[in-house]
């Protein structure tokens, strides 16, 4: 009887791509069809809080009552990164020293808040062309990797309903 290993490493996502996964499906909770945006931050291999954007708590979402557009921008939600960093607030949850896991590059608010909240890393798969939060991240030093997905809902989340009746 062999007792060689059997190696599954071959199938494991690294770390950053199992948390992207996962701020993927906290995207699916999303309220604004205009982008399903997750975010998941973490500390140690630990999940901190998640995001997603929508309404305010007891407000009406865009899917009940549609868009709230303000220069080509929908006001009605918060970030997925406002939510995440609200959540640990909320419930006592420290983020310094965390890395931000979100679906889409931030914005320069959202960037500026993961900055002062004590966010070090930010890892993103789809791509939001804001050049500004881009050298926020790099000025205070946070490190932002992309780490690009081959997959539909990379920009936009989009469920499947070919299988709906």
């Amino acid at each position: 009887m062999s007792s060689s290993p059997v190696s599954v490493a071959q199938n494991r996502p690294s770390w950053d791509e199992y948390f992207v996964q996962i701020a993927f499906t906290v995207a699916q909770r999303s309220t604004c069809d205009r982008a399903h945006v997750g975010c998941v931050l973490v500390r140690d291999r630990r999940i901190l809080t998640t995001g997603y954007n929508g309404a305010p708590a007891g407000l009406p979402h865009c899917d009940d009552v549609g868009h709230l557009l303000v220069d080509g921008h929908c006001v009605r939600t918060l970030h997925a990164e406002q939510n995440a960093l609200i959540q640990a607030a909320l419930h006592g949850v420290g983020t310094e020293g965390a890395t931000a896991y979100v679906t889409h590059q931030p914005c320069l608010t959202c960037a500026k808040m993961l900055i002062n909240a004590g966010v070090r890393r930010v890892v993103y798969a789809g791509n939001y062309p804001d050049d500004y939060s881009r050298r926020f991240l790099d000025a205070a030093g946070v490190e932002l990797v992309h780490l690009a997905r081959n997959r539909q809902a990379d920009t936009v989340h989009r469920p499947d309903t070919s299988n709906s009746k």
